[in-house]
């Protein structure tokens, strides 16, 4: 009798234990896709003022909730993922022409240089001119999709691509492209300017891109000339106070800083024979031996401290860092300035976040934009399951370069029309 009992409560116990592991599979995948998040507008941290009011009025997607797909689009893990690994989906092919630009040091920088494909909204000659993620260039989706959405728009765009990037373009000269490097951006503007002198500017930078172009707008006040705006998104703005945050496991920092040390050796190890050869000129503090330990290099710090500091004669990690920072420069942009992070962006880190914050709370041109979720470069929409091909970031991008527009259209009104009466008087 007693084993007829124990018998009949067995399949009891094995139907507790699966609704257990249920329960407990669910739980998980619940906390990693953060299914509990709520969807909500963006944290906006600016100034009141004429500007900040009319961005609001103009650029909805600054007030409306930011809708990411049901399923993954709350976690920025996969969002990161998924902008590293495939970019964009149905990405477009937009049609642009390469440029090659010989620099001081022999160096080859090359961009492309994409026409309008529409009449901009205020009928002007406007040209982005965008500074890519890191070892980036135009080739990538997530750059064709937002070239092409821009083209649409009416804007001309030009795109840098990081020396050394592009798989079939060889280096000219024993230097790649570093952290804070503005020599090729402002060699690539210097041109548009030129070619175009009637045009007018809006300064985008992604990722590394963003602290190139803040650091190139800061450097001097003959940068901003022609300048209408600039929009960084998902940068870390301080790469000393990065360097840390990058070696802990919190939010898998440290498995990120590996991938992205490995794609770094990569491409330095494809053009070995031009940085590292006997019979080229390198800079003095660049030995063999940095070689070797580039080999068994697993973070970005260590690429840097053996290479890439070297490049520029930086006497350590330390000060190389410090100068390559745009940190120390933001205080000298004028133009208006967005700056975009996503909250769950697992590469920054939340006390890097406290920099925009705070300068958008000193300066009235700065608008510090925070969306609870994002990711890396990610920023896709959708309904459930799959995402749509163009993203939140892009479309806030335009927007708030079309709202600019539209301001200094305005502001160029009014003071045409004070003009007349003074005349008049």
């Amino acid at each position: 009798m007693n084993a007829m009992l124990e018998t009949s409560e067995l399949p009891a116990v094995f139907d507790g234990v699966k609704l257990a592991a249920v329960a407990a599979v669910l739980y998980v995948i619940v906390r990693c896709l953060n299914l509990k998040s709520p969807t909500a507008p963006p944290d906006l941290y600016f100034q009141d003022s004429g500007l900040s009011r009319f961005l609001l009025k103009s650029c909805p997607l600054l007030t409306k909730e930011y809708i990411p797909p049901l399923i993954w689009g709350k976690s920025g893990h996969i969002q990161t993922a998924l902008y590293g690994k495939m970019g964009r989906v149905r990405s477009p092919h937009p049609y642009g022409h390469r440029k090659f630009i010989t620099m001081s040091d022999g160096a080859t920088s090359t961009f492309d240089l994409f026409e309008p494909l529409a009449e901009h909204c205020i009928g002007d000659d406007v040209t982005m001119v965008i500074c890519p993620g890191i070892a980036n260039h135009s080739e990538k989706q997530y750059i064709r999709t937002f070239v092409d959405y821009a083209q649409k728009n009416g804007y001309r765009c030009a795109v840098l691509n990081h020396l050394g990037a592009l798989p079939n373009i060889e280096l000219t000269s024993p230097r790649m492209f570093t952290y804070g490097c503005t020599w090729e951006f402002g060699a690539m503007v210097s041109y548009i300017k030129k070619t175009y002198p009637q045009t007018q500017l809006v300064v985008v930078g992604f990722s590394l891109g963003g602290n190139i172009v803040c650091k190139y707008l800061g450097e001097t006040q003959a940068n901003q000339e022609r300048v209408l705006c600039c929009v960084s998104v998902c940068q870390g703005y301080s790469a000393l106070r990065a360097q840390e945050t990058f070696m802990q496991w919190d939010q898998c920092r440290r498995f990120y800083n590996f991938l992205m040390a490995d794609n770094m050796k990569k491409i330095i190890l494809s053009h070995r024979q031009v940085l590292f050869g006997n019979n080229v000129k390198k800079p003095q503090s660049l030995e063999d031996t940095d070689l070797s330990r580039l080999y068994t290099a697993t973070s970005l710090m260590q690429i840097d401290d053996n290479v890439m500091r070297k490049f520029h004669g930086y006497n350590s990690l330390k000060e190389y860092y410090e100068e390559e920072s745009c940190m120390r420069y933001l205080h000298g942009i004028y133009v208006p300035l967005m700056l975009v992070n996503a909250a769950d962006d697992p590469l920054v880190h939340d006390s890097l976040l406290t920099i925009p914050k705070a300068l958008s709370e000193k300066r009235e041109n700065v608008m510090f934009v925070l969306p609870l979720h994002g990711g890396h470069l990610g920023f896709f929409e959708g309904a459930v399951l799959f995402p749509e091909p163009l993203t939140w970031m892009d479309k806030l991008v335009v927007q708030y370069a079309n709202a600019i527009c539209q301001w200094e259209r305005n502001k160029s009104q009014c003071s045409d029309t004070e003009q007349m009466d003074v005349d008049m008087e």
